[in-house]
């Protein structure tokens, strides 16, 4: 087992089965030593466990939840892609949309969940840059989607 399961072991954490693309895409592509992933959402056992808009269906806390089973997701996506997830070298950058309610603006507290995430699981590696981005709506009604690159060893 890898570093990165044995740690996802720790905090309790078992990686899905990859989501297989509902429409025409893949879901990751590498491109030199970067790997690009496509979109995720929150869904637990195929089910979206959260639906709505953020500040007024669902809350900034029910929306971080989100953005973390959303980057579970993102790491199933990496390992069936890699096989392996120590071989990523480092978290580039995370793009988080927050399927937001007129006036809301916790979109960064929202994605958090992720980045949080990140840092927990690959600690320094885990770092990256980011932007969490308001939408007025997102697929299937989903509270957040968020997509990911990373530079992989070799």
């Amino acid at each position: 087992m890898s570093k990165i399961e044995l740690r996802l072991k720790e905090l309790g954490i078992i990686l899905p089965a990859a989501a297989k693309p509902v429409a025409t895409y893949v879901p990751a592509k590498r491109v030199g030593n970067l790997v690009y992933t496509s979109g995720n959402d929150c869904r637990v056992n195929g089910v979206l466990k959260y639906t709505g808009k953020l500040g007024s269906d669902v809350t900034v806390e029910q929306g971080y939840e989100a953005a973390k089973i959303t980057m579970i997701n993102l790491l199933a996506v990496l390992k069936e892609h890699l096989g392996d997830l120590d071989r990523v070298k480092q978290v580039v950058k995370i793009l988080g949309f927050v399927n937001s309610a007129d006036g809301f603006v916790e979109q960064p507290f929202v994605i958090n969940g992720a980045s949080d995430f990140l840092v927990e699981v690959f600690g320094e590696k885990g770092k990256h840059a980011r932007s969490a981005i308001s939408s007025n709506e997102l697929p299937f009604n989903t509270s957040v989607e968020i997509e990911m690159i990373i530079e992989i060893e070799g």
